[in-house]
């Protein structure tokens, strides 16, 4: 299973812009991957565990190991061919 983790802060910019796309992402791609979403303030233990030292952070996961990681707002297609070249 592919595993987007989704690191963000309510008070982050480019996380704002990003949140339709990955709701977008999150309806196209339902039951094909997971989106867990991780308020770096509320999660700091879990933020530091993966190193995230700038949001958003998006981390891809297959079977529970990182196989690629987009720092920065990005677009659509970006986080899509991230998440399905390790389909």
């Amino acid at each position: 299973m592919i595993k987007l983790l989704d690191f963000w802060a309510t008070w982050c910019g480019p996380c704002k812009f990003m949140e339709p796309i990955i709701e977008e992402l999150e309806k196209e791609l339902s039951g094909k991957i997971q989106i867990q979403k991780i308020d770096v303030d509320q999660e700091q233990d879990l933020a530091a565990k993966y190193q995230v030292m700038s949001i958003p952070t998006y981390v891809v996961e297959k079977d529970g190991k990182e196989v690629d990681r987009i720092i920065g707002a990005t677009s659509k297609d970006t986080l899509l061919a991230a998440l399905t070249k390790n389909e």
